[in-house]
């Protein structure tokens, strides 16, 4: 790797609407953790430690140094393969106090039934250092109803700014038509108190025809998604089919149009799956990519001001398309599009701000990497 490259800002083809931005800006990405596993999301600890999912089903402690921990034992059974097993991983908001965290994974039906589904468990994490170990593992929330499929787990979570977890839900491919149903949690966000129950103040709480834990629907496969740090409201990106991968930016009870409205196209074949809107009663994207898919995935508002310019910007990483998106804001309007670390060649599977106001990728791959990104 050079010692110091420097990325040219190019517009993106695909990008409807979007001018590129002026200005190059050099980075430095600076290996942390190697040798990872399809891994798949980074969490921090306030004391700063790091939590790593490796998608077959390992999650591991890391230290600043780059130590790494065996992985921690006592995970519920993970149903890996294809793009399904063990996901995202957050901490508490009170992890001090507490000491618990929250992670994703593709959950097997129990013993003599088909299928899967995205899960949620909470777990403590009590000692310190690479020595801690988890108790009191507990799946509170399984996507419902279970499908066999290996496609669309999703999913990211979320804390909103009353303690309460948002965690995107994919349609699990085959299941595309569920999105628009009301009844289950196939293609939607959920919205579930710290022990997995439906809140009181959910848009559709008391409706008989709706899931109590819907927050919104039409979603595909969310891989994306973070708290705007003003308004405090969801953004999420998610993949189209062939073409129309989006921002949104998610509110309660609206409808995100899978797979009724979309920019995108049946694989192959290129035709059209749904209207391309807009539709009334459907929300429209931020922002989408046409025709050709980037297949977003992580996604973090930068707060801090480690890079001069860019405070306020939202960084998103691709599988496809190899690349940190930076994407400037003008209120809730993509202004602009930088195409970042392009050179490395990699998927990038998440990203995040670290409390050092660093930013940080991970990697995709057997041989996955955590890089910190230094000017």
């Amino acid at each position: 790797m050079k010692n110091r490259i420097l990325f040219y800002v190019v517009a993106v083809a695909a990008m409807v609407g979007a001018p590129a931005l002026a200005q190059p800006a050099p980075i430095k990405p600076v290996p942390v953790l190697r040798g990872l596993d399809n891994p798949w999301a980074l969490a921090f600890l306030p004391d700063g430690r790091m939590l790593v999912t490796e998608k077959p089903g390992r999650l591991r402690l890391a230290l600043p140094s780059g130590e790494l921990s065996a992985p921690l034992a006592g995970l519920p059974a993970v149903a890996a393969g294809g793009q399904c097993g063990l996901l995202d991983v957050v901490a508490d908001p009170q992890f001090a106090q507490n000491r618990r965290i929250f992670f994703s994974f593709a959950e097997p039906a129990a013993a003599g039934a088909s299928g899967n589904s995205t899960a949620v468990a909470s777990a403590r994490l009590v000692g310190e250092g690479l020595g801690a170990k988890l108790e009191d593992v507990r799946t509170i929330f399984s996507q419902k109803p279970k499908i066999s499929s290996r496609n669309h787990c999703g999913s990211r979570i979320v804390f909103d700014r009353s303690g309460a977890l948002l965690v995107g839900l994919g349609d699990r491919f085959s299941g595309k038509d569920e999105a628009q149903n009301p009844a289950n949690h196939i293609g939607k966000v959920v919205r579930i108190s710290a022990d997995g129950k439906a809140l009181a103040d959910n848009p559709f709480a008391g409706q008989a025809s709706h899931a109590a834990e819907v927050y919104s629907l039409g979603h595909r496969n969310i891989q994306g998604a973070a708290l705007h740090p003003q308004t405090g409201e969801l953004w999420a990106v998610e993949h189209g089919p062939q073409g129309g991968d989006e921002v949104n930016r998610v509110l309660p009870g609206r409808n995100y149009g899978w797979p009724l409205v979309t920019y995108g196209r049946n694989y192959g074949i290129g035709t059209r799956i749904g209207e391309e809107g807009p539709k009334s009663g459907y929300e429209q994207p931020l922002r989408h990519w046409v025709p050709a898919s980037v297949a977003p995935a992580g996604l973090a508002f930068l707060t801090s001001v480690r890079y001069p310019g860019w405070q306020g910007s939202l960084f998103m990483g691709t599988l496809r398309g190899q690349a940190l998106l930076r994407l400037t804001l003008d209120g809730n309007a993509v202004t602009g599009e930088e195409r970042l670390l392009a050179d490395l060649g990699q998927r990038i599977r998440d990203v995040r701000q670290g409390p050092d106001g660093w930013l940080y990728i991970v990697t995709d791959g057997d041989n996955g990497q955590v890089l910190r990104l230094e000017n």
